[in-house]
């Protein structure tokens, strides 16, 4: 099967994006099945009920989110109700969401979609390497092909968590930092592996945040509004070839295309 990941969607410029070149993507690389990380698709900063169909209606499968999954406060109750919509596993006991999701894909074909927080620099939420092993180990009852969203900020400690999981799942894809990274590769044991697949969102912007305020905040360490750049898009994505009767990945490719 083909697994296509798109990276972090921003704003509007991102779903614009994705609404665009997804269909065409989807037809080129005979794409099977399609997550998205989503956390920022709301202007920014978070995401909504509204956006989560807007973005299902474009094609994708299943969307994965991290820290600012809570930022739109109204969608808070909603989270509890669509499973295809994930926050990572490893908050407290008692958070509302999923984190994880086993989706049907055809012939009695199961994929398994993890979405995991990093600690380094984040929030001190539960261990991802203790918490991600116990839930792997209860999927791979059910499947073997298991794609993991690791939503971090620090590379040692996404690389760490690739090289923990390498041979038990068939991806870890690190998300968060919006800056698509050149180190995908296949690990040993058959992960198919990436430090960050980028953003979804402006390119003339700093991590799709007006360039002007960023470097404002930068200059005078004063709290300001952030708002979400305008212009050209980037969509940053990666294809992996996993072998279905093994789970183990065989290819990993990168993408970025500019819209419009």
């Amino acid at each position: 099967m083909r697994l296509l990941f798109i990276g972090d969607i921003v704003g509007k410029t991102g779903r614009n994006a994705t609404k665009l070149l997804l269909p065409s993507v989807i037809s080129k690389f005979r794409i099977d099945l399609v997550v998205a990380n989503g956390e920022n698709a709301a202007g920014g900063f978070g995401i909504t009920d509204k956006i989560v169909a807007e973005i299902f209606g474009y094609g994708v499968n299943v969307i994965t989110t991290g820290n600012h999954v809570w930022d739109k406060k109204e969608f808070i109750p909603h989270i509890s109700k669509e499973d295809r919509v994930l926050r990572p596993l490893n908050y407290p006991p008692g958070v509302p969401g999923f984190g994880s999701i086993i989706y049907p894909l055809r012939d009695a074909l199961k994929v398994a979609v993890v979405n995991v927080s990093g600690r380094v620099f984040m929030s001190n939420i539960d261990c991802p390497f203790r918490t991600g092993r116990e839930t792997i180990e209860r999927l791979r009852t059910e499947t073997r092909i298991i794609i993991i969203d690791f939503h971090a900020e620090a590379t040692s400690e996404k690389i760490a968590f690739g090289y923990y999981m390498d041979g038990k799942v068939s991806a870890v894809i690190g998300t968060h930092t919006h800056v698509q990274t050149a180190d995908e590769k296949v690990l040993p044991g058959g992960t198919a592996y990436i430090t960050d697949v980028g953003m979804t969102g402006p390119s003339d912007s700093v991590i799709g945040i007006d360039k002007d305020q960023i470097i404002q905040r930068f200059l005078t360490n004063m709290p300001m509004r952030f708002e979400t750049a305008r212009g050209e898009g980037i969509f940053s994505a990666v294809v992996i070839d996993i072998d279905e009767e093994t789970g183990k990945s065989t290819a990993i490719q990168r993408l970025q295309l500019t819209y419009p």
